[in-house]
């Protein structure tokens, strides 16, 4: 579906600000990526959101949920090592995780980032309480709430917790991407309601909820 001529205007302003700005975009982390069967990431909008958030908190313990080729993971990473931040990433595909890695080793940031390998649905709950003071989340929606849980247990009293495409509800996707909207739908509303979060949707990139935790 496409986005509304008037919300394309916005977003064409936008980036014709930032056009110059920053050392890494998008188009050119994925053009020098050898893989390109991968799931899509962030846009650059989202990528400045994060680093701008970074450089406000200035968290130590960072844990990302969904690395693909490692491009959030790098626009973090460049911000995080300037204060000795310390990312750690989950991945499912094996092939995405080695990809990501050259490309953190390709830009200098490899050792600013631990790759964990494996299922989010058994990695994040091995993490002990008040383990990050930053969580981001952009994995397979259907986890997203599955996932909730414990990305709060995990998550300092004041730590940040940041998921990406929170407005797939409104997209206007085929109904046979209805297994990924439903789910992001009861996680919206699982922020909304929760007692432990102070939260807000913001519309970046493809809409991202910021929350606190209480």
């Amino acid at each position: 579906m496409r986005k509304t001529n008037k919300l394309e205007k916005y977003q064409a302003y936008i980036e014709s600000l930032y056009s110059t700005r920053g050392s890494l975009r998008r188009k050119e982390f994925v053009n020098k990526t050898g893989w390109k069967d991968f799931v899509p990431v962030i846009d650059d909008a989202a990528a400045r959101f994060l680093q701008l958030i970074l450089q406000m908190k200035r968290p130590k313990n960072i844990l990302e949920i969904g690395t693909s080729i490692g491009f959030s993971t790098t626009s973090m990473a460049l911000t995080a090592r300037e204060y000795g931040g310390k990312i750690a990433t989950v991945e499912f595909d094996r092939t995405a995780a080695e990809q990501a890695k050259r490309n953190f080793v390709r830009i200098g940031v490899d050792d600013t980032i631990q790759i964990k390998l494996g299922d989010a649905r058994q990695i994040v709950p091995s993490f002990s309480d008040n383990s990050f003071d930053f969580i981001f989340q952009d994995v397979d929606k259907r986890l997203y709430p599955v996932l909730l849980k414990d990305c709060i247990r995990i998550l300092k009293t004041d730590g940040i917790f940041i998921a990406d495409d929170a407005l797939f509800p409104v997209m206007g996707f085929d109904p046979k991407w209805n297994s990924l909207v439903e789910p992001m739908s009861e996680f919206n509303r699982l922020i909304a309601v929760s007692t432990d979060l102070e939260s807000t949707l913001l519309p970046i990139g493809d809409g991202m909820v910021v929350a606190v935790k209480k």
